[in-house]
C-alpha cells in the first residue's frame, strides 16, 4: 500500500490546460502499482511560500511526497530580465540577490516538508516554450539560478530529483509556453511512478529523467 501526494503548482495541477484529457494526477493513478493511490495537493499558481498551506493538508497516510514548485517564483521576478543594467556585474549581482531570496524560502519550505519523515522527491523547473527566441534564451538563462538552488537542496538532503528539464523536452509536451500538456503530463507521471517503484534511494540523491 502507498499514497503519493503531489505538491506544488500547475506542473501537477494542470487539468485546466489539457482540454479534458487526463491531467498529471490521473495519469499517475493509472500507472501506480495495485494498492497505491495518489492525491493532488498542488494548486495552480502556487509559489514556494504557498506550499506550506498545502503541507498542512497532507493526509496522515501519505507514503511519498513529490514537490514541483519554483516556476511561479521565477515568473514573479521576470521583470528583472528587462531591467537596464550599467554593467554585466550589476546584472549578475541582481540575479544573485533574487537567487538568494528564493533559496532561503525554498530551503525553509523544504525543511518543513521533510520534517515528518515521509520520503520526499523534488523537481527542477522545466524550461518554458516561448515562441520569441530572444525571450526564450533569456528565460532559460534566468532559470539557471533557480534550478541551481533546487539541485543543491536535493543533494544537501539526499533527496530524489526529477529533472523536468530532461523530461519535458519537446514542443508537444506543453499546452502553452509554461504549462504541461497531456503528453508532457504523461512523461511526468511516468517519472513519478518510476520513482515510487524503485523505492528508497538509500540516503543518496538519484536523478530521474
Amino acid at each position: 500500500m502507498g499514497h503519493v501526494v503531489l505538491l506544488g503548482d500547475s506542473v501537477f495541477d494542470n487539468a485546466a490546460y489539457v482540454a479534458g484529457a487526463p491531467d498529471v494526477v490521473r495519469q499517475v493513478r493509472q500507472r501506480l502499482p495495485p494498492g497505491f493511490k495518489a492525491t493532488l495537493a498542488a494548486v495552480d499558481g502556487s509559489t514556494t511560500g504557498d506550499v506550506r498551506r498545502q503541507l498542512r493538508r497532507v493526509p496522515d497516510d501519505a507514503t511519498h511526497l513529490v514537490l514541483s514548485v519554483g516556476g511561479n517564483d521565477a515568473l514573479g521576478s521576470s521583470d528583472f530580465l528587462s531591467t537596464p543594467a550599467r554593467s554585466t556585474a550589476e546584472a549578475l549581482s541582481g540575479l544573485a540577490d533574487i537567487a538568494d531570496a528564493f533559496e532561503r524560502e525554498y530551503r525553509s519550505m523544504l525543511a518543513e516538508a521533510i520534517s515528518p519523515g515521509v520520503p520526499t522527491a523534488i523537481c527542477t523547473v522545466y524550461y518554458p516554450r516561448f515562441p520569441d527566441a530572444a525571450l526564450q534564451k533569456v528565460a532559460v538563462a534566468g532559470l539557471t539560478v533557480f534550478n541551481d538552488c533546487i539541485v543543491r537542496a536535493a543533494f544537501t538532503h539526499g533527496l530524489p530529483l526529477l529533472d523536468l528539464r530532461l523530461i519535458c523536452t519537446e514542443a508537444e509536451d506543453y499546452a502553452n509556453p509554461i504549462e504541461p500538456s497531456a503528453r508532457g503530463g504523461e512523461k511526468i507521471a511516468r517519472a513519478i511512478v518510476d520513482l515510487v517503484e524503485r523505492g528508497p534511494t538509500g540516503g543518496g540523491t538519484r536523478v530521474f529523467t
